[in-house]
């Protein structure tokens, strides 16, 4: 739905979505679509899985084409500044971690490592360049603060990528989980900064870190053994859940109200 609603607005509006695709903030955002594309693949592969692979392989083709455009932004720019930075950027090259989950089931092992690698060495590069921003300079705009989750989304997918990728719990897998777990620790003891924000469109950013993140810790209660993950895993869900509902009627209250959509 949203990808059919953009190809229209692109048909329609070419102008804004240009405007948008050199936006340093905004153009971080396009690659969701792809990445949506490959969930959805991941979804239907127990139920229709030739269907699923058909759906896996245009994802994985968009997102590889969408991190080249964005990637060449970035090198090439003329207008960004180190205030821009966001967790947002983690997106288009992070997205990269997401294609093995069903990769290991579509393609050759080679492919799926393949895209691994690039999302994990990128997020790598880019949390350094993240916290450097959030450390030394302005605190992230009000509307953009939500993103702070999605620093849990690239070690908790990640984590459940490479044990897909290698079928077993091991060190880096370990360290991939256990980051996770801390990012998760630190937000939670800033809960109230988020808790007091208005609401935004962009606190969407909480739901899908915190569905990685308890998706990583089921795994992790799955290969592990420990009940301790099986009972952290269960509170993560209804958390998530809880979070996702509650976003969902914000959503349908702004949208009622107006202030859904709001110009910067």
């Amino acid at each position: 739905m949203v990808a059919f609603a953009y190809l229209v607005k692109w048909l329609r509006h070419p102008d804004a979505v240009h405007a948008e695709r050199a936006h340093p903030v905004k153009m971080n955002f396009v690659p969701t679509i792809s990445i949506g594309i490959l969930l959805l693949g991941v979804a239907w592969q127990p139920v229709v899985p030739a269907f699923a692979s058909g759906v896996w392989v245009v994802g994985a083709a968009l997102h590889l084409a969408l991190t080249l455009i964005t990637m060449s932004a970035w090198i090439h720019h003329t207008h960004f500044e180190v205030q821009h930075l966001n967790p947002a950027w983690f997106i288009p090259v992070v997205g990269n971690i997401i294609v093995p989950l069903g990769g290991v089931h579509f393609a050759p092992l080679e492919l799926s490592w393949f895209f691994f690698s690039i999302g994990l060495v990128f997020w790598i590069v880019l949390l350094a360049v993240v916290m450097y921003r959030l450390f030394f300079h302005a605190p992230l705009a009000l509307r953009l603060t939500p993103t702070l989750f999605i620093l849990l989304a690239p070690p908790s997918v990640g984590f459940v990528a490479y044990t897909g990728l290698t079928g077993g719990l091991d060190a880096f897998a370990r360290v991939l989980y256990y980051t996770a777990l801390f990012l998760a620790l630190l937000l939670a003891s800033n809960a109230l900064r988020f808790y007091r924000l208005p609401f935004f469109v962009s606190a969407w950013a909480y739901s899908f870190p915190l569905a990685a993140l308890t998706t990583a810790t089921l795994r992790m209660a799955e290969l592990s053994g420990l009940d301790f993950f099986v009972w952290l895993g269960s509170g993560l869900l209804g958390v998530t859940s809880v979070v996702i509902a509650l976003l969902a009627v914000r959503t349908v209250r702004a949208a009622v109200a107006g202030e859904l959509i709001a110009g910067e």
